[in-house]
């Protein structure tokens, strides 16, 4: 039986963690309010009083053996501590395939009018966002699409195909792409609009960030290791040196090796499962892993999210700055505050069709992202300039 000397948020998180349970799935367990678990995640730090950390050794001690050996050594990591070796051999860093979905949005506003005129179509994605695309012309991308929304925001989606012989290499592999996506970007933006509405954009409007969700296809990974696969995806910053964004580097040779044969877990990471398949999502992007199951999440519908809320976080960042700039924030009235209290409840309303799955992908992604924190500031901020 496995013992917490001292539960904090931090590890009732934990164990929400291996417990693959979505909010509200780890306060009915517990029979507790989903509020104490969002408690959680503000304050990591908040020790638990007495009863709860009852609670909490009870639902340790009804999870399954390898429930329990994933919560014990991702305490161990956490802690610092060694964790000794498992009685079969540990997963080892080793070649695999992922397909690589990239997201860079970026605030047009009146801009991309001429755009979404241009554009084709498309049906809305889960925030109700009515959108239509256009071909980027990606160099090497296997499918390369322009976003257009009509609020005012692009988003560019590049799928690229990876066969890697570890898991960092393709964590180099993505922050040297990182440098040059953005401006590679604004040059396509730029030429897009000079096209379709023949007057340059001045300046080039560029992405303040690239985001990265991950398909994990070919590979020799099971049960723990897996796992530990999904969270590197998730948060491949622990596997490369980032001091000279220019020439982002490995580690080390070793690094990999010690993050699989520990078990290592981003302790703000958050799992969720579609049917018999995986995923993992951080702040930096999102891994998954799905397997045939009729019943399980397609790739597909993470990327329609995650454009959703791309688009968002774009559109909420450019009100907010205006703030920030010490201007009133002003949009066209359709897509004013009550625009973005229409998509925070799409967003975070389950739907009588969502199955549990889908479920506990939206409120992970949307817990990490912090998006609904933002639509809110981003809401009021407009109704108060704008009621």
């Amino acid at each position: 039986m496995i013992a917490v000397e001292q539960w904090t948020g931090e590890e009732a998180l934990l164990l929400r963690s291996v417990m693959r349970a979505s909010v509200r799935e780890f306060a009915e367990r517990l029979g507790i309010s989903p509020r104490t678990v969002s408690h959680w995640q503000k304050n990591k730090a908040s020790v638990c009083r007495p009863q709860m950390a009852q609670i909490l050794d009870t639902a340790l001690s009804q999870c399954t053996s390898e429930e329990q050996e994933a919560f014990r050594l991702r305490l161990a990591a956490l802690r610092g501590e060694p964790v000794p070796s498992a009685t079969k051999p540990p997963a080892r860093p080793a070649p695999c395939t992922v397909v690589s979905h990239k997201f860079l949005p970026v605030y047009l506003g009146e801009l991309s009018a001429p755009l979404y005129t241009a554009g084709t179509p498309s049906a809305p994605g889960p925030g109700g966002l009515e959108q239509r695309t256009l071909p980027a012309g990606h160099r090497s991308a296997q499918s390369s699409t322009v976003h257009v929304y009509a609020c005012g925001v692009a988003v560019v989606h590049l799928e690229e195909h990876q066969h890697v012989e570890s898991l960092t290499e393709l964590a180099v592999w993505r922050y040297r792409t990182y440098l040059k996506e953005p401006a590679w970007v604004g040059e396509r933006m730029a030429h897009l609009l000079a096209q379709h509405s023949g007057v340059p954009a001045e300046p080039t409007p560029i992405p303040q960030y690239v985001l990265s969700a991950y398909e994990l296809r070919n590979h020799s990974w099971t049960g723990s290791g897996l796992d530990t696969a999904l969270q590197l995806l998730a948060t491949p910053s622990v596997l490369v040196n980032r001091q000279d964004p220019a020439n982002v580097v490995p580690l080390g040779p070793g690094v990999e090796d010690a993050k699989f044969r520990d078990g290592w877990a981003h302790p703000e990471a958050v799992t969720f499962d579609g049917g018999v398949s995986r995923g993992v999502v951080g702040w930096s992007g999102v891994a998954y892993h799905p397997r045939p199951d009729e019943r399980a999440l397609t790739m597909s519908q993470v990327v329609a999210l995650e454009l959703d809320v791309q688009a968002l976080w774009a559109l909420s960042s450019h009100i907010l700055h205006m703030i920030e700039d010490g201007q009133d924030p002003v949009m066209p009235t359709a897509y004013g505050w009550r625009f973005l209290r229409s998509a925070y409840f799409r967003l975070t309303t389950a739907r009588p069709t969502e199955t549990a799955q889908h479920r506990v992908m939206r409120e992970a992604i949307l817990a990490t992202s912090e998006l609904p924190d933002r639509l809110r500031a981003a809401q009021d901020a407009l109704r108060d300039s704008n009621p």
